[in-house]
């Protein structure tokens, strides 16, 4: 019987064991998604406790605990740093079979040392050693960077932003690229009730009175140069589904007239503006040079008051599915089109759809950039193995998993590094498991360059952060 989580963790040949330990490893890494907090950076913060730096904002764990009958009070409530944790152990052995259960582990044995399983018998000795090490310098927020060989992060930011905190990170002579990352959902959720108030402060902050969607744009378009002044080279859009929906300028202006008024709008309005948005950013991006994401397929604010105001079909049984996947081709085509087409990566919550976008990638692919559109990791619930490998063998089957740009965290904890690892042991296992199957062939130097691309590689060459 093999024992928990050793060296060779997920490596169940000799060839993923050399691809892992001898090259996947060794490389730095480049988190080009993630939601640290960038004060945190900027001051090189210190963590009070385990309890602050691994439950504290962590709504993984929070999901956990309330489905193991935690009250909130022990989740994101008063209660005190040793009983949040304390539960949180209570919680760990039921998480069998989870991801959590495995990213605990490697965490706890990665930042801190312990090899001990977490459990309510454990749980104190385990919060005194970690809250001890925790007082050296090395456990700092930078620290912690460090240890886990990071070279780059990228924050998730909103365009009335200031970047404070990203200047003084810089300023401050730190070794560790932190990158701002554009994410302007809150000027593309014109459902929202607290649009028209948005609008005022990126007036505020642009210098554009915006009553107007052109006038809009025009003051996005200040933050995405202010942006680009402070090393952004990517931007994030968090949708739904993708839009296509026929639209006028005239229509758009009517439409953008009416929220700021405070109207109610029909889904048909809102998918309208949606598109032109998201088109104009996408102009914006190709300008710039820059890469956009875009995750796809999350439910969010699940209330009936949203629920109401965008219908039941919200796009994710099959044939929502389909309809979605129409739309992002059109949506794509339309900026391809018109020769405004940027680096793209896609992310989908429904794992249904990734043959969907696997095959989609190669509609858009220019002959020029290699791996141009790219499938995503497995985000958010597909975060795990089952999801990662799904991810994986669709890309491999239907694209080039070997011009894959890699993991990243999605995360704002400072523990959540081991997540890169964890991807890692899995991909070389996939290649060692398909070398000993005699379905590739044992060539160590096309295997290690592989490895060693998808994992570090071809991030620092796609998003041209250097």
């Amino acid at each position: 019987m093999k024992k928990f989580m050793d060296e060779n963790f997920l490596l169940e040949t000799e060839t993923a064991q050399d691809l892992f330990h001898n090259h996947a490893a060794k490389m730095p890494i480049i988190d080009y998604h993630c939601h640290l907090i960038p004060q945190m950076v900027a001051e090189d913060y210190h963590f009070k406790s385990i309890t602050e730096l691994w439950l504290g904002g962590d709504h993984y764990k929070w999901r956990a605990m309330r489905s193991n009958g935690i009250p909130e009070k022990y989740c994101t409530g008063d209660a005190s740093d040793w009983e949040k944790f304390e539960k949180w152990a209570e919680t760990v052995p039921y998480t069998f079979r989870n991801p959590l259960y495995h990213w605990t582990h490697l965490e706890l044995k990665t930042a801190f040392g312990v090899n001990k399983l977490l459990s309510p018998d454990t749980a104190r000795e385990i919060y005194d050693e970690c809250n001890e090490k925790l007082k050296l310098p090395e456990f700092s927020a930078r620290g912690l960077m460090r240890h886990y060989h990071v070279e780059c992060v990228c924050t998730t930011d909103d365009p009335v932003d200031d970047l404070h905190w990203h200047k003084m990170t810089r300023e401050s002579g730190f070794e560790i690229k932190m990158i701002p990352a554009w994410r302007p959902d809150a000027a593309m959720n014109i459902e929202k009730p607290a649009f028209a108030g948005y609008m005022k402060k990126l007036s505020a902050v642009s210098g554009v009175d915006v009553d107007s969607f052109k006038h809009m744009i025009s003051a996005l378009q200040k933050r995405h140069d202010f942006f680009a002044e402070n090393g952004c080279r990517l931007s994030d859009h968090g949708v739904e589904e993708f839009y296509d929906d026929p639209y006028t300028d005239s229509q758009i202006e009517t439409i953008f007239a009416k929220a700021l008024r405070g109207q109610q709008l029909s889904v048909s309005e809102i998918r309208q503006y949606k598109h032109a948005f998201l088109k104009s950013c996408g102009e914006m991006d190709f300008e710039a040079d820059w890469t956009q994401q875009y995750h796809y397929g999350a439910i969010r604010d699940n209330n009936a008051e949203m629920y109401n105001k965008l219908g039941p079909d919200t796009g994710f049984d099959s044939i929502g599915e389909f309809n979605t996947a129409r739309a992002m081709s059109h949506f794509l085509n339309e900026l391809n089109t018109e020769h405004k087409l940027t680096r793209t990566i896609l992310y989908c919550l429904n794992p249904c759809a990734n043959e969907v976008i696997a095959t989609m990638l190669g509609n858009f692919q220019d002959g020029i950039t290699p791996g141009k559109i790219q499938f995503g990791s497995g985000w958010w619930f597909n975060d795990q193995l089952d999801g990662m490998t799904k991810q994986i063998n669709a890309l491999s089957t239907l694209g080039l998993l070997s011009r894959f740009v890699g993991m990243l965290t999605d995360s704002r904890s400072f523990l959540s590094y081991p997540r890169h690892e964890y991807f890692r042991r899995l991909l070389c296992n996939i290649l060692g498991n398909d070398v000993e199957k005699g379905l590739l062939p044992d060539n160590h130097e096309i295997l290690s360059r592989m490895v060693e691309d998808i994992s570090y590689n071809n991030a620092r060459k796609y998003f041209k952060f250097y």
